[in-house]
């Protein structure tokens, strides 16, 4: 009798779908909340600080643009800057009138320190106590060149200017203790007593006005001696002539000496203030970079002392048929999805913290896309290193191994 062989079919592990990875890969997760969150809370603690710094820096560079885009980035400050002998250089008089001349300009004005006159809040003050508050004679439309603004009262006019009226820096009206403008608000500059009759906004281009007292060009050279001299002169001109005008202006304002005159862009002390800014949240970046290494490495701790746990759910699964493979895509993929969920917590928490403050601070609220996705990302990255040797060692145990020692 003739025996015929029948060829067995060969068997081949059943694949895995990609619902069936994840289901698998989150087991370890629902029967161990507890690590699961505190592992992933590492993640979501590095990414949280990484997408807030960025999202922080983000936000406040447009409020800087907001503001520049409001005050206008063509305002040039000349300044009196020093003789070769290092002494204190003097513009002369008609140096306003020399700058207006100069055809891309559209508007200067100036004003005039007063250094041997004090202001104090009254006469009852020591003398040393000056508060560093500085007395400046002042041009009608200095506001309108600057980009001042009213806190309270009005401006200095064709009247005032000529009789004892102030107004104050917001910085001097504080150090003061004036809140508003007002026949009863008074201080004393150079032992004459003014009237307050305004108070400014901070003045973000011109600084040096916030903590100044403000008084009429007249009135400083008829009662206090003013010489006249301007000491600053701020001019606005045409955008795409800034550069040729700032070329011009030293020699301009001061044709016998040049040299002892300073021009500078106030738009550009703010844009490196930012620039520290900057530097500062790179900083930050660094440290939410190791927060998020050490997360990574919280991962890769509880994914080791889960293969070392579930050893026996190992050797079961390859008795059963599981390949190596199948047992590092299921480890693979629980790692990731323990990152992915501290990475997705972090990216939220960021976003909030970010939209939290920049509302706090009545600035727009920007958090880049490449910062949210580059977040994710990262975590994934760390989430599949962190997870790749648990992951190999797991697929390595031997049925006989795994089910022999629990």
């Amino acid at each position: 009798m003739t025996v015929i062989e029948v060829p067995r079919p060969r068997l081949s592990p059943a694949r895995m779908r990609p619902g069936d990875v994840m289901r698998v890969g989150a087991v370890g997760l629902r029967t161990r909340p507890l690590r699961a969150f505190l592992s992933a809370l590492g993640i979501a603690i590095g990414i949280a600080a990484m997408v807030a710094v960025v999202g922080l820096s983000s936000s406040s560079g447009a409020e800087l643009d907001r503001q520049l885009s409001a005050l206008g980035t063509n305002l040039l400050t000349v300044s009196s800057g020093t003789t070769i002998m290092g002494e204190a250089a003097q513009m002369p008089k008609d140096a306003e009138a020399m700058i207006e001349r100069i055809g891309p300009v559209e508007s200067a004005s100036a004003i005039g320190k007063l250094p041997e006159a004090k202001a104090y809040r009254s006469e009852q003050i020591p003398e040393a106590q000056t508060g560093g508050l500085s007395t400046y004679a002042s041009r009608l439309d200095l506001p309108a060149t600057v980009g001042a603004t009213l806190r309270s009262g009005t401006w200095l006019n064709a009247a005032t200017e000529r009789y004892p009226a102030a107004v104050l820096g917001a910085t001097t009206a504080q150090r003061l203790g004036i809140g508003s403008a007002g026949p009863d608000a008074q201080v004393i500059v150079g032992g004459l007593r003014f009237t307050v009759v305004g108070v400014l906004e901070p003045v973000p281009l011109a600084t040096e006005l916030d903590s100044g007292v403000m008084i009429g060009w007249p009135v400083a050279e008829e009662r206090l001696g003013f010489d006249g001299h301007p000491t600053i002169l701020y001019t606005r001109s045409e955008e795409a002539r800034l550069e040729a005008v700032r070329q011009v202006l030293a020699g301009t304002a001061n044709p016998q000496a040049p040299n002892e005159v300073d021009v500078s862009r106030p738009s550009d002390a703010l844009a490196a203030k930012q620039a520290t800014s900057q530097a500062f949240a790179n900083l930050l970046l660094g440290v939410g970079a190791v927060a998020l290494l050490v997360g990574g490495v919280g991962v890769a701790n509880t994914m080791v002392i889960s293969v070392l746990e579930r050893r026996a759910e190992i050797g079961l699964r390859r008795s059963l048929g599981a390949t190596r493979g199948q047992i590092r895509t299921q480890f693979l993929a629980e790692s990731l999805l323990l990152s992915a969920m501290g990475g997705g917590g972090g990216v939220l928490l960021g976003t909030g913290v970010t939209m939290g403050y920049a509302l706090y601070s009545g600035w727009p609220s920007v958090v880049p896309a490449w910062a949210t996705i580059g977040g994710l990302a990262a975590t994934l990255v760390i989430g599949a290193m962190a997870g790749l040797y648990p992951a190999i060692r797991a697929s390595r145990l031997s049925p006989t191994e795994a089910l022999s020692n629990p």
